[in-house]
């Protein structure tokens, strides 16, 4: 369980290094990324997410995922990771909160299923009262 843990930090602090590729080469080829947030938009497969990937960093400059808490779960392979989402939209600094359930497979994250307070961001960057 501990190596899934180190996995998944692994992938979470690899955002700081703002290089896509390296966060590409941590999910597996058929990597699901699944968002069950309102503003979230999720892809199948390591190639389209590595071309998306270039995008999402420019929008959210300076972009980095502080864990608060993470920890295996009872089923091996499973990490959840609650999380502080900050970055610079469009010139304006966000501090969102979110969490995320991986699925650890073969040394690589297999799945993500990311949860973060879509209403915060819209507040913070003043689309939202």
């Amino acid at each position: 369980m501990e190596a899934s843990v180190d996995v998944a930090r692994t992938y979470l602090e690899a955002f700081a290094s703002g290089d896509p590729d390296a966060i590409a080469a941590l999910v597996t080829e058929n990597f699901v990324n699944e968002h069950l947030s309102e503003l979230g938009s999720g892809c199948v497969g390591r190639d389209e997410y590595r071309q998306r990937l270039d995008g999402f960093l420019a929008t959210f400059a300076g972009a980095t995922y502080t864990i608060e808490t993470i920890g295996g779960l009872d089923r091996p392979g499973e990490v959840i990771a609650r999380y502080r989402f900050i970055a610079r939209y469009e010139g304006t600094p966000i501090d969102i909160a979110g969490m995320m359930w991986f699925a650890v497979r073969d040394g690589l994250i297999a799945r993500r299923t990311d949860l973060w307070d879509s209403l915060s961001f819209l507040r913070q960057t003043g689309q939202a009262d």
